[in-house]
């Protein structure tokens, strides 16, 4: 090879390896927003729910709609981190099916239409009950150390869904 062929060929090795490390670099910028949307949307959102409900316990359900509105939340995170996540291509076959089962068993619950309170029976009251000591089993709740990472969230969710009953 002659002088001018050996520096292309080092330039051009030199490009190939600045646009994989590019590529890589938004790989991993893309996957980390998916996880923190996650994290923040949806396992975050699960505590607080955990956290409505108790507080709602203790004062004999005087304000149900502050549970029914932290579950839209959860809903809402879990269609944001599932749409966000298919968008960008970084949510797996597996992940996207724990939480399409989680959303929906989480959608049996009664939760809050636009512009309309959802009301609450007794019934509604104490499957919420049953929903925060699920919610606590697996590890989501107040004044629990929570791991805010992708495989333990995953985990949680599957673990929630194998003890949430459907139908309620």
């Amino acid at each position: 090879m002659n002088k001018k062929r050996k520096s292309l060929f080092g330039i051009s090795i030199g490009v190939n390896i600045l646009l994989v490390a590019i590529v890589a670099v938004g790989m991993v910028k893309m996957n980390f927003v998916k996880e923190q949307i996650l994290v923040t949307e949806v396992q975050n959102n699960l505590v607080e729910l955990e956290g409505s409900i108790a507080k709602q316990m203790e004062d004999n359900w005087s304000e149900p709609n502050l549970v029914t509105t932290e579950l839209g939340d959860v809903l809402n995170g879990i269609w944001l981190g599932m749409t966000a996540g298919q968008q960008i291509g970084t949510l797996s076959e597996s992940d996207k099916k724990i939480l399409e089962r989680l959303y929906s068993k989480l959608n049996q619950y009664p939760n809050d239409e636009l512009y309309r309170f959802a009301d609450l029976t007794d019934e509604d009251k104490q499957d919420f009950e049953k929903l925060r000591a699920t919610l606590r089993e697996v590890g989501l709740g107040l004044n629990i150390t929570i791991n805010a990472n992708m495989a333990s969230f995953m985990s949680q969710a599957e673990e929630l869904n194998n003890k949430i009953e459907s139908p309620l």
